[in-house]
């Protein structure tokens, strides 16, 4: 098993880092977005993830030079799934150390980042609507459990 992040203080470290935007680019990987979602939901249950993280990752994004456009940064589709799909791996694993969970995870179908296109086509999955609001899967609904 690959090995993302050494213990549960690694992955608070790359959560917190997010959250105060001073994350480098390149530990925002598709590891790093499962990561902080998955610290996020633990270490902050007083947040509603799905409404604060869009904000969270926008300026995320402008701190770290990427812009928010129609065809780059920001993505509510992807976000709101993704927030979805850390959700019910912490429903099933939650009581394992959140480092063991991040590593668990990318060992299942979300861990390769086309996971979404299981249910999502391609031209609807990237389109700008999909960017700019929640459209709904139509290949085959999300999946309570992952």
């Amino acid at each position: 098993m690959t090995k993302f992040y050494p213990d549960d203080d690694a992955v608070a470290h790359l959560g917190l880092r997010f959250s105060d935007r001073s994350l480098p680019k390149a530990e925002w990987t598709h590891a790093g977005h499962f990561a902080a979602a998955l610290w996020l939901l633990r270490a902050r249950p007083d947040l509603d993830l799905p409404a604060a993280m869009p904000d969270m990752i926008r300026a995320y994004n402008t701190a770290t030079g990427v812009e928010n456009s129609d065809s780059s940064g920001y993505h509510e589709t992807i976000t709101l799934a993704s927030i979805h799909a850390a959700q019910a791996v912490l429903a099933a694993w939650g009581d394992r150390p959140l480092h063991e969970v991040v590593d668990r995870l990318m060992e299942t179908e979300l861990g390769g980042s086309g996971w979404l296109l299981t249910y999502w086509s391609k031209d609807r999955l990237f389109s700008v609507e999909a960017r700019r609001g929640w459209v709904s899967p139509d290949l085959q609904p999300l999946p309570a459990r992952f």
